[in-house]
């Protein structure tokens, strides 16, 4: 079963994102309805179903920040000419520019054109700083599938200038993704992916497969990538690190569709428009 469980106080809600953590949401209490309960304890009254795009929604209220890593697949760097690293290439997303699954990409004018990279998102389920190696998925929450969106031409241009890359991986739409808040029936649950390590990523445009890889050639793990980020930066409740593309990258252009998923756990699907300029019709 998939939803949203909903425990009552006389003033909260509680929803719970992953790892059965509950974020509490306070509502007004100067009225009262058919739905109140009296405030002699706390109780779970029942599960309201949800879809996707309230737990999506759910987790745009709680992260606060995409980190991405860079070349984390050796064969990926050798594609497009880049050194293999020998600590992780990272960069940020806005959260701004998630997409929920079944939305539309939109390609920003002038481009005629963006690159896929699918990849596995980690969705941190505690706050973590200086997290130890050795403990670190205990900071995981659950798991998700996200495509990495890249005006390649921009970021050539700003790699070439030695600028950042936040316009051509940043802009609204850019980050497509599953639903994320989980419970512990779901697919992409901690508890359902026991191997995060050997899982097998894949990406079709138009049917056509683009991209096929195992999440066992990332050079840097999970475990090194938490404690690696926590030491730089804190991560907090639903927070996403994106871990990286296997090889296969290329362009997807107006009118097509993307499909991608987890082999066995998962699939998206997302179609490709032009970004409407102000004004226009």
């Amino acid at each position: 079963m998939s939803g949203v469980e909903i425990s009552l106080l006389t003033s909260s809600l509680s929803f719970p994102f992953c790892n059965n953590k509950w974020s509490q949401v306070q509502c007004p209490t100067t009225s009262r309805s058919q739905f109140d309960v009296p405030r002699i304890k706390r109780r779970r009254i029942g599960i309201v179903m949800a879809s996707s795009s309230a737990c999506v929604q759910k987790l745009l209220e709680l992260g606060t920040k995409i980190v991405a890593v860079g070349r984390n697949y050796a064969a990926h760097a050798k594609e497009l000419g880049n050194a293999v690293p020998k600590e992780p290439v990272l960069f940020m997303k806005p959260t701004s520019s998630f997409l929920e699954n079944g939305g539309t990409i939109e390609i920003p004018h002038p481009l005629e054109s963006l690159h896929h990279e699918v990849e596995l998102a980690v969705v941190i389920g505690q706050k973590a700083r200086d997290v130890p190696e050795s403990t670190a998925m205990d900071y995981v929450g659950g798991y998700a599938l996200a495509l990495d969106m890249t005006a390649r031409e921009i970021q050539a241009t700003a790699k070439s200038a030695g600028l950042p890359w936040t316009v051509a991986k940043g802009q609204d739409t850019f980050t497509p993704i599953s639903s994320v808040v989980r419970d512990e029936l779901d697919s992409l649950s901690k508890s359902n992916v026991p191997d995060p390590d050997n899982l097998e990523l894949w990406l079709k445009v138009d049917g056509e497969i683009r991209q096929k890889g195992s999440t066992k050639d990332m050079m840097f793990k999970i475990p090194f990538l938490i404690s690696h980020i926590s030491s730089i930066m804190t991560l907090f409740e639903g927070d996403v690190i994106l871990t990286g593309t296997p090889q296969g990258v290329g362009p997807v252009k107006i009118g097509q569709k993307i499909t991608a998923g987890i082999t066995d756990l998962i699939d998206v699907h997302f179609n490709l428009e032009k970004r409407k300029r102000p004004g226009s019709c």
